[in-house]
């Protein structure tokens, strides 16, 4: 007889998105897709680091510092500090109905027990409120009076060095009330169908909210070339034309209802070449030489390490610069920060020598930078007017790419990864160890905060990749600026 499985908190919510998700979990936990990269496993580290952070604000508590599967440890180390009538602990373990759950903090209060559930977020979400349900359906079976449920998140508008207020307790008591009457069978229907076979469930938009599933592509087909998915900014349309039979742009009917870049996606498409719109050579005229070519890296720590910064606040702490020399060549200039020192003077000021003898500066999707600057800015009131006239000269090929061009190989996107292979197909990000700027800012971290976790040899390589990666996104820039002047000379 199959031994009966046992639920978690993660395991619960992972059974409310998909009782087949729920299921390999459970009985694949080396599948593949479970593996963790480096991206996930910096996104687990920050909310442990959240996690710590916040008993800081509740304080007095004691932590049932058992290993995570030393369950019946856990449990009595939770009924001992129940006992002795510790004002709060953290990681506080029941189990009822087959479901375990280590409460983030459970306080003693006046009216019972506050249930708290920490989060990284800067607010509470819908997704939030079944994980706070499940755990009061717990504690209220283990005999528990817990008189409040709140969601504890991270507060935008904490300001290092000021953290009494990083936190905000939300009351989420009725929502998640609201919910206890549905656990029980929830709950049932979960453990039935982890002691069965797979389950049969159809995809659908559960398989990527409230957020995507590991196993999706076990359940969907893989598309065909150009389906109606890629249709830019159109994805909701882009369902119910799928709906009404239409699979790829090459079936659309002629009447179809479209935003002018998808119809000129769908033209593109349909010919087999790249569409190009009148106007394009007077758009390019706002690209004034001499040219420099700009690109930051940032890190973006949960809580703040540096004075004036707020959770999660973009702070560039690499950036590369090709900038015109005047005799058809390029200087090159590029720094990263090392160490968890304050990152921001020392970029700003090699960023205002770089770009100073430069009319325009290139930034593609230029809106972060400019946002990287006015953060810098802010922080730095005597380089403020310098940062400020580097901002101003910010131009920015991005809509001049989206307003006059479409590739068959764009797929959908005008992100430089999808334009730079379409239209500057020698340059290969491919091959690079970092290759895209969510695993840069990963890197940087580790970098910076973590340089212990770093032997010599991998810090050199790690620094190269990112010099690398940084100095392509430029380069590639300045290729791409060429190809669409020459795109504009020919059409």
């Amino acid at each position: 007889m199959r031994r009966t499985q046992r639920l978690s908190k993660s395991r619960f919510t992972a059974g409310l998105q998909c009782l087949k998700q729920l299921w390999w979990r459970v009985h694949e936990p080396q599948a593949p897709e479970l593996v963790v990269d480096p991206r996930t496993q910096a996104i687990f580290d920050q909310g442990a680091k959240v996690g710590v952070v916040a008993r800081t604000h509740v304080p007095g508590g004691r932590l049932v510092d058992r290993p995570y599967n030393a369950y019946a440890e856990r449990l009595a180390l939770t009924r001992q500090f129940l006992d002795e009538r510790v004002p709060a602990i953290y990681e506080a373990c029941f189990v009822a109905d087959d479901v375990f759950v280590a409460v983030d903090i459970l306080e003693r209060s006046r009216d019972g027990f506050h249930l708290i559930e920490v989060k990284s977020s800067t607010s509470v979400k819908d997704e939030h409120l079944p994980d706070a349900a499940i755990q009061l359906h717990v504690l209220g079976r283990s005999g528990l009076d817990v008189g409040r449920a709140e969601v504890m998140h991270l507060n935008r508008a904490c300001a290092y060095p000021d953290l009494h207020d990083l936190f905000v307790r939300q009351d989420v008591t009725a929502e998640a009330e609201a919910l206890l009457p549905g656990i029980p069978g929830s709950v049932r229907t979960q453990l039935e169908a982890l002691a069965g076979p797979l389950p049969e469930v159809a995809i659908g938009d559960h398989c990527s909210a409230p957020r995507a599933c590991p196993f999706i592509e076990r359940c969907w087909p893989t598309p065909p070339a150009h389906h109606v998915s890629t249709l830019y900014f159109m994805r909701q349309r882009a369902a119910a034309l799928e709906a009404e039979g239409y699979s790829t742009i090459f079936q659309l009917p002629p009447d179809v209802s479209l935003n002018r870049t998808a119809a000129r996606q769908v033209r593109a498409v349909r010919s087999g070449r790249m569409v190009v719109e009148p106007g394009l050579a007077e758009a390019l005229e706002t690209f004034e030489p001499p040219l420099a070519y700009l690109d930051f890296e940032t890190v973006n720590p949960a809580i703040p390490v540096w004075d004036g910064c707020h959770p999660y606040d973009a702070i560039p702490a690499q950036f590369s610069c090709h900038v015109e020399n005047g005799t058809g060549g390029f200087d090159h200039h590029e720094w990263i920060a090392e160490g968890s020192g304050d990152p921001r003077r020392p970029m700003a000021e090699r960023v205002i020598a770089a770009c100073r003898g430069a009319r325009t500066i290139v930034a593609y999707n230029a809106s972060f930078e400019s946002g990287c600057l006015q953060r810098v800015a802010a922080a730095l009131p005597d380089l403020r007017e310098e940062l400020a006239r580097v901002q101003a000269r910010l131009a920015d090929p991005l809509p001049v790419v989206r307003n006059f061009i479409y590739h068959p190989d764009f797929g959908g996107s005008f992100s430089l990864k999808s334009v730079l292979p379409a239209l500057v197909p020698e340059l290969e990000y491919d091959e690079l160890e970092v290759a895209e700027g969510n695993a840069a800012s990963v890197h940087l971290a580790r970098l910076m905060f973590e340089p212990q976790s770093l032997d010599a040899a991998e810090r050199t390589r790690l620094l190269r990749a990112l010099y690398r990666y940084c100095e392509l996104d430029t380069w590639g820039m300045v290729k791409l600026l060429e190809r669409l002047r020459g795109i504009a000379a020919r059409s």
